[in-house]
């Protein structure tokens, strides 16, 4: 598993849907069905998936503030790049935290 320095997370109210985000860091963000982005975690990175998007079930989180994915360390520059490119400027890019990991059960 990748270790990791970040976290990271969508401001839905700022997503204009435009997908520039994925086309930078597919192994991060991934599109909603209403057209905005979300986060989330890949299995290649930390064993399991999760995504994001407010979803019911089994590797589905909450979306917004809640839904912060941790940041594998080798995407630090592309998810850096698709937060700078974002024309919604929607992507928030945190330092590690590990207590909000331990609330999630991380």
């Amino acid at each position: 598993m990748d270790a990791t320095k970040l976290m990271v997370w969508i401001d839905q109210d700022l997503c204009t849907g435009d997908g520039i985000c994925e086309e930078i860091a597919p192994d991060v963000f991934e599109a909603r069905d209403d057209g905005l982005w979300v986060v989330k975690e890949s299995a290649n990175h930390f064993g399991t998936a999760i995504v994001f998007d407010a979803g019911e079930g089994p590797g589905h989180g909450p979306e917004g503030s809640r839904g912060v994915a941790r940041v594998p360390d080798s995407q630090i520059e592309d998810v850096i790049e698709a937060a700078e490119e974002c024309p919604g400027e929607c992507i928030m890019i945190e330092p590690y935290d590990a207590q909000i990991m331990a609330d999630r059960g991380v």
